[in-house]
């Protein structure tokens, strides 16, 4: 990454930082930065997360270790990762229309993961996220074994939790990510 695009994210993170103080309470960005500023890896990440449209941001309190817990916090599922089927298994399993690449494999890619459902519905507690959207989250073994995988959204002020082929995809779903760093 160039020095200008590390300064930008920083900048970009900071100013989300302050603009939404809820989401981690009595955390103080010097110390998120401090965090940031050495570790290549993780700006790397969220440059990703930041260019695919899913406009991280630290969530909840600091881990007991002092690590920060970024999360893709775009009002709907983030533009940069939509029509992607779930895994690469779903993907070969397309006969036609292949989507370009699958949640799992991009979120790898970037050095994220997947939301769990848990988190995703702790993520909801934040705000009201993907109310025209939808966003694949990790799969338990033995549903992907079957054949499927899930999926969340938010309509008529819930949570809800679904289930589809994992080699479908829609140009209104995609996946959110998270980071520890």
């Amino acid at each position: 990454m160039k020095a200008r695009e590390r300064d930008d994210l920083l900048k970009t993170l900071q100013a989300r930082f302050e603009q939404n103080m809820h989401r981690h309470e009595g955390v103080k960005w010097s110390a998120v930065r401090a965090r940031l500023e050495n570790n290549a890896k993780a700006l790397h990440s969220l440059y990703e997360m930041e260019r695919t449209g899913g406009e991280p941001d630290m969530i909840g309190p600091a881990t007991k270790a002092g690590g920060c817990t970024f999360c893709d916090c775009a009002a709907e599922t983030p533009t940069g990762r939509r029509s992607v089927c779930y895994d690469r298994e779903g993907l070969q399993s397309r006969k036609e229309h292949r989507p370009e690449n699958s949640a799992i494999e991009m979120a790898a890619a970037m050095g994220i993961e997947m939301l769990t459902e848990a988190q995703y519905r702790d993520l909801q507690k934040l705000g009201e996220f993907d109310t025209k959207t939808s966003s694949w989250v990790q799969t338990p073994p033995g549903i992907r074994a079957l054949g499927g995988a899930l999926f969340c959204d938010r309509r008529y002020g819930q949570v809800f939790t679904y289930h589809n082929g994992a080699q479908s995809y829609y140009a209104s779903r995609g996946f959110r990510g998270c980071l520890t760093v």
